[in-house]
């Protein structure tokens, strides 16, 4: 890593001590997503920062990065507190490469943490939360498997937890073969409601102590 970019880690985490509550976003902006469906996603998300800002704790320990994937994978925001979280304008085209996208989200907690150790930053476990209206499309089955096999590890030894939520339209069998836990589908286009309740889980865990097992708030937007 070039020394500038340590240097600015340093600068940061001395400026907020705080222990650090990561939370990757992978969300699928494929064509499928356009209309309705983009423009929701897309008001979700200042909804998302704006609850988090609510809480003073949350806002200087919970993180949010995005990726988004459709033909290719984008890094949309790399990790940021919330209180500089600022929501990016999503729009949607192409096909469905969410086992790359996978893979560069588990990769992008990996190194975050990394960076935690490095200064002495304290963290939560990391949370993964996977939005599509679809299904794996435009790449190999072999890469999914692979993603779906890192997941399990992942989420066995609690270096991640690991969400994913189907959009109508999604295919929930095909997603529940990739992920651990079992998928929620949304309700509609209840993404606010979603990322209400997002933001109420990571205001809990940032509020807990380190692996203290926290109830989380029931997912009133979304079913089993």
């Amino acid at each position: 890593m070039p020394d500038f970019l340590r240097l600015e880690d340093a600068v940061e985490f001395a400026e907020n001590p705080e222990p650090r509550c990561p939370c990757v976003l992978l969300l699928d902006t494929s064509g499928s997503m356009q209309g309705e469906a983009i423009n929701a996603l897309n008001e979700g998300l200042k909804t998302f920062k704006e609850e988090l800002n609510r809480d003073n704790l949350a806002k200087k320990r919970v993180e949010v990065a995005i990726i988004t994937f459709n033909s290719d994978v984008n890094i949309v925001q790399d990790f940021i507190t919330a209180d500089q979280f600022d929501p990016p304008t999503l729009k949607a085209q192409g096909l469905t490469v969410m086992g790359s996208a996978i893979h560069k989200g588990l990769d992008m907690v990996a190194s975050r943490k990394a960076q935690y150790s490095a200064n002495g930053v304290a963290y939560y476990r990391p949370w993964v939360f996977l939005i599509t209206d679809g299904e794996p499309q435009g790449e190999p089955d072999s890469l999914i498997e692979q993603a779906a096999q890192r997941i399990k590890e992942d989420e066995d030894n609690k270096r991640v937890a690991f969400f994913a939520v189907g959009v109508e339209g999604a295919n929930i069998t095909r997603l529940s073969q990739i992920v651990t836990r079992s998928p929620l589908k949304l309700v509609g286009l209840n993404f606010q409601e979603m990322f209400i309740w997002l933001s109420a889980s990571m205001q809990r865990v940032s509020q807990s102590r380190m692996d203290e097992q926290i109830p989380l708030p029931p997912p009133g937007w979304g079913i089993i």
